[in-house]
C-alpha cells in the first residue's frame, strides 16, 4: 500500500457525500480529515486512528467504522472520525525516506533511524516525536518515554510541540466531546483511567470500557505508567470517558498485516456508535 492509496481512501468516503473538513495539515502539507457522520450539537464523539505511524491499519479500521456508522446512522447525537493523526508517519512507513521532499530533513531523519532505509517500526511523526506521548498530560511520566528524537516514544523537547498534536488539541476543544476513542494496533485491549481522575470516574471508565468489551470482546486494562497520550490529555483536561483501544492479536507482527483488517472491523465497526449511545444513555442517568 502507498499513502497515495490512502489518499483514495479518503476521497472515496468525500464522493460517498459523508461531512468532512480538514482540520490542518502536517509539518510536510499532508491533510488531516474530520469525516462526521450523525447529527451536529450536543452528545460529540471523537475516534482517532494511526497517531502511530506503523499503526497505519488502526486508520484503515477507522476508515470501516466510518462506511459502516454511515450505513447504519447515528440515533442521537454525531461522531468525529479523525483515520489519519499522523500522515506523514504513515507515509514514512509506507513510502520510506523518498516520502520526504526536502533533503536536509531527508537526511536527519535517516539519522534518526540509524541510517536504516527500512521504516516498517516507525512510530513518530516527520521530526522523529512520538505525537502519542507528546501531549500535555504528565508529560515526561511513561515508563518507556526517550528524550531525545527517534523512531518511538521521544515526547518531543517540550510538551504540545508538535503541529499534529496541536491540530488535536485544537479540533477536541472545539468539538468538546463527550468521549473519545483512540485506535491503536495491538493485543485486543481497552486501556481507560488515567491517573489523575478521581476513583468514581475511573469506576465510570471501567464501566464503559466493560461495554466497549461487550462488543468487541477486547480486556479493559486500568492505564499504568503511560503518559503524555490523547487519551491522557482528553481524561485530564476535560474529564470524559476516553480510550485507547489496541486492535488486533498480539500474536500478529509489527505492523499488523492488512489481512488483520476484517477481523478488526467485524469486532470494532460497531463500537463507535454503540459507545455514544451508552454514554448519552450513562450521563443521562447520572443527572437524576
Amino acid at each position: 500500500m502507498t499513502y497515495q492509496e490512502i489518499e483514495q481512501k479518503m476521497q472515496e468516503l468525500i464522493d460517498m457525500g459523508i461531512d468532512y473538513e480538514i482540520i490542518g495539515t502536517s509539518l510536510l502539507g499532508r491533510n488531516i480529515y474530520a469525516f462526521h457522520v450523525g447529527n451536529y450539537g450536543p452528545n460529540q464523539m471523537i475516534v482517532e486512528g494511526s497517531i502511530h505511524a506503523r499503526e497505519y491499519v488502526a486508520g484503515l479500521a477507522v476508515v470501516e467504522q466510518i462506511k459502516y456508522t454511515n450505513k447504519v446512522g447515528v440515533s442521537e447525537g454525531g461522531i468525529y472520525f479523525i483515520p489519519f493523526a499522523n500522515p506523514d508517519g504513515v507515509a514514512l512507513v509506507l513510502e520510506g525516506i523518498d516520502s520526504v521532499v526536502c533533503p536536509k530533513l531527508h537526511n536527519y531523519i535517516l539519522v534518526i533511524n540509524n541510517n536504516s532505509y527500512d521504516f516498517s517500526q516507525w512510530k513518530a511523526n516527520a521530526c522523529g516525536v512520538d505525537l502519542n506521548v507528546n501531549f500535555d498530560a504528565l508529560w515526561g511520566g511513561g515508563a518507556q518515554n526517550v528524550f531525545c528524537p527517534s523512531p518511538a516514544n521521544f515526547v518531543g523537547y517540550f510538551p504540545n510541540s508538535e503541529k499534529e498534536v496541536l491540530i488535536l488539541i485544537s479540533f477536541t476543544e472545539k468539538v468538546s466531546p463527550i468521549v473519545t476513542l483512540s485506535y491503536h494496533t495491538k493485543g485486543e485491549v481497552i486501556y481507560y483511567g488515567f491517573e489523575t481522575l478521581s476513583q468514581k470516574l475511573i469506576a465510570r471508565d471501567r464501566q464503559i470500557a466493560e461495554y466497549i468489551q461487550s462488543i468487541n470482546g477486547y480486556v479493559p486494562i486500568k492505564t499504568e505508567n503511560s503518559t503524555g497520550g490523547y487519551s491522557d490529555w482528553v481524561s485530564q483536561e476535560l474529564e470524559v470517558p476516553a480510550f485507547t483501544i489496541e486492535a488486533g492479536s498480539y500474536l500478529l507482527p509489527t505492523p499488523l498485516p492488512i489481512s488483520a483488517l476484517d477481523d478488526i472491523a467485524i469486532k470494532n465497526n460497531p463500537v463507535p456508535v454503540k459507545t455514544l449511545q451508552y454514554v448519552i444513555t450513562y450521563n443521562k442517568n447520572s443527572q437524576q
